[in-house]
């Protein structure tokens, strides 16, 4: 039998937190830690070891930001949790922050129950929580002006002609399923790739490479704009 995915809710808000957890329950997601800020948040995580983290961007003491930066950092790639980023604004700075630290993506504070759960479940399996709409957005408002951010530790050459379609594919949202009929390979082989990618270019998940197809200038927002409906 499948483990229940562990979360740890995160918000300043006692409501937000109580009524987030009663729709977790309600799916069979265990929510085995609360915090009222950063650092109970890093606490929490640290005692509990979750799965995936819903982190409030806007906190007292310890923002959101620098809370999943530390957890991020301060643990091993096979043993970090998954980091949803909460916030009231699609458009936010903090957001755009928190995803290039390693957030896994992000929730409207508005979001459907359906939405929520969904969400969890998706991060759990290791798939990024960005619509290309909003991380077209984001990137035009909040992605960097020079190449330092952008080339640091992540030079394009070391990825194969394939590897670079996989990415560009990706970074216009396409899921394991699209790459394969895209690009007419199965999705074992596509997991492969996609493996590979992040190991090469050090990144943590889906939604790092997103971002760096974009700031590296391998995507621009109006090629991902031309492939939504």
């Amino acid at each position: 039998m499948t483990e229940p995915t562990r979360v740890v809710i995160a918000d300043d808000q006692a409501l937000i937190r109580t009524g987030f957890a009663m729709i977790l329950a309600a799916e069979g997601i265990e929510v085995v830690g609360e915090a009222a800020d950063g650092a109970q948040a890093i606490d929490a995580v640290r005692r509990t070891r979750p799965d995936v983290v819903l982190m409030d961007i806007r906190m007292p003491e310890i923002d959101g930001l620098e809370a999943t930066r530390r957890i991020l950092s301060g643990t091993g790639t096979g043993t970090a949790p998954r980091i949803i980023i909460l916030t009231t604004y699609d458009l936010d700075r903090y957001v755009y922050a928190a995803l290039n630290a390693g957030a896994s993506g992000f929730l409207l504070k508005d979001v459907s129950p359906e939405h929520l759960v969904a969400a969890v479940r998706l991060v759990r399996s290791g798939d990024a929580l960005l619509a290309p709409t909003i991380t077209r957005r984001l990137i035009e408002r909040f992605a960097p002006h020079d190449d330092q951010a952008a080339t640091l530790h992540r030079d394009l050459s070391t990825l194969t002609p394939r590897e670079l379609d996989v990415l560009r594919l990706l970074a216009k949202g396409l899921s394991n399923a699209e790459l394969a009929t895209s690009l007419q390979l199965s999705e074992t082989t596509v997991k492969t790739h996609v493996t590979r990618i992040l190991s090469k270019l050090n990144l943590r998940d889906r939604a790092q490479a997103i971002v760096v197809a974009y700031e590296t200038g391998l995507i621009t927002p109006g090629a991902a704009h031309s492939s939504e409906t």
